[in-house]
């Protein structure tokens, strides 16, 4: 897969009208532009230009080095930048790109004042709007040298804007075993299949009179559903094309700061400081058969969605869901689980500083599992098709349900369940928590402070 990106660079790269000429060059006291010279001047003075980073060497060149040679086309002259970074650094990681990352990661930042501005003009080589990413004048709540380009131009995985719903009964092409990521806005039911979703990573759309925003992040495995309006505005967001902890930055066209996908925050650019967390909302994931019963009436993602792909079931990332190997490294992983076992994870706005993760094996073998951070007392009920829905029990306790609309707490009340509460008979209201799976990995790599359960 890896291989496939770099061929997809140089194909830009290729074509995208960039030309060189003597004016591009800085003076010698620029050292940080230099790195840029790297790649767009003619071999003879690429190699001028290699011997006045050699000679003028600080620590702080180690990751524009790095990134340089990511993004490096000329083969021969690859290997001198590796041996140059081999020199300087006294590691022998040759071109293994994922072990100079974790190298770099486990170390204390030591960016370059003028890393940004690096950053902005490399990838502008690939899109120009990768230019607005990166700046020393924009606040980052994260480290830097962790975000890595995914190898697509910004929405090269395009996302589906108030995409095609059809009728349940209208979506042919869906067998009721394949998964959908499934949901429910004031009465407005809908289900958007994985085998879709796969290929696109986000829809934006309104959905029982909210402005919302599905984002699928394939490679950490998590389907999150988002309110988009925060303080008043709206914020109209896209997939950016790069990556931080191998989970997918987003970002809005207003601003074009990037925002972490798990955190539903922006984290560089000009939104950093303005305190803006996006509300969760509630999603399952479940099969199609087992929403289709619940919801006969439910409309779902049409095939007609203006892009020619396979939507065939388990076609997009079929050999990376298929191991546990992950396609680009992050700093810190825990063995507890394997990388790619889903978890349940949960983040209580009134304890933002409490995630928890519960094994969605460890949930498959208890329907009705009970938990609490700190005065937060939840249910957790999953169904036959290993869908997890979690609700407030605000003390009551529930001892059994019938796995489709009918639990019983411990004084043999009835309860009837549906996608945003539980409701007895006596009239008693609790309301549903927001939920969503995500890969062991990518959870933690988000959450390194989260609670286990497994």
């Amino acid at each position: 897969m890896k291989g496939l990106l770099y061929l997809v660079f140089i194909t830009l790269f290729i074509f995208s009208g960039f030309t060189y000429s003597k004016e591009d060059v800085s003076s010698e006291d620029k050292i940080p532009e230099k790195f840029l010279e790297l790649l767009i001047s003619s071999e003879k003075d690429r190699y001028k230009v290699l011997e006045i980073i050699r000679n003028n060497w600080e620590p702080s060149f180690s990751i524009m080095l790095l990134e340089v040679i990511y993004l490096s086309r000329a083969p021969k002259f690859t290997a001198d930048l590796v041996g140059l970074l081999e020199e300087k650094t006294g590691k022998d990681y040759g071109h293994q790109i994922d072990r100079w990352y974790d190298w770099i990661w486990n170390q204390e930042p030591i960016d370059h004042a003028n890393y940004p501005e690096l950053k902005s003009r490399l990838y502008s080589l690939i899109d120009p709007r990768f230019g607005r990413y990166f700046s020393s004048d924009y606040a980052s709540s994260i480290r830097l040298d962790e975000v890595r380009w995914g190898g697509v131009k910004q929405d090269g995985i395009p996302p589906l804007r108030h995409p095609k719903m059809t009728a349940a009964s209208d979506a042919k092409y869906l067998d009721d075993s394949n998964i959908v990521f499934a949901i429910e806005v004031n009465g407005d039911v809908r289900a958007y299949p994985k085998r879709i979703m796969a290929w696109h990573e986000m829809f934006v759309d309104n959905v029982g009179g909210i402005p919302v925003a599905g984002v699928y992040c394939t490679l950490c495995g998590s389907m999150i559903l988002y309110k988009t309006e925060s303080k008043g505005v709206n914020h109209s967001l896209g997939t950016s094309g790069f990556l931080y902890r191998s989970n997918k930055l987003m970002y809005d066209k207003a601003t074009q700061s990037l925002w972490n996908t798990l955190w539903g925050k922006p984290v560089i650019g000009s939104l950093v400081d303005q305190d803006i967390e996006l509300e969760r909302m509630s999603i399952v994931t479940t099969t199609w058969g087992e929403w289709k019963k619940r919801h006969p009436h439910t409309k779902v993602l049409s095939l007609d969605t203006g892009h020619k792909r396979d939507y065939s079931e388990g076609t997009a990332y079929r050999e990376y869901f298929a191991t546990d190997e992950l396609m680009f490294n992050v700093p810190k992983l825990d063995k507890r689980l394997k990388n790619k076992d889903e978890v349940l994870g949960l983040v209580f706005s009134k304890y933002p500083n409490m995630p928890i993760a519960i094994s969605v094996g460890f949930l498959s073998k208890k329907p009705v599992y009970h938990y609490n951070v700190e005065d937060l007392k939840f249910v957790v009920l999953t169904d036959v098709s290993g869908a997890s829905r979690v609700y407030e029990t605000k003390g009551v306790r529930f001892k059994d349900w019938d796995q489709d609309k009918t639990v019983y707490d411990e004084s043999d009340n009835k309860w009837i369940l549906s996608e945003s509460k539980l409701e007895s008979t006596d009239g008693r209201v609790l309301y549903r928590l927001p939920a969503h799976r995500a890969f062991w990995f990518g959870w933690f790599s988000a959450y390194s402070n989260t609670a286990l359960i497994y």
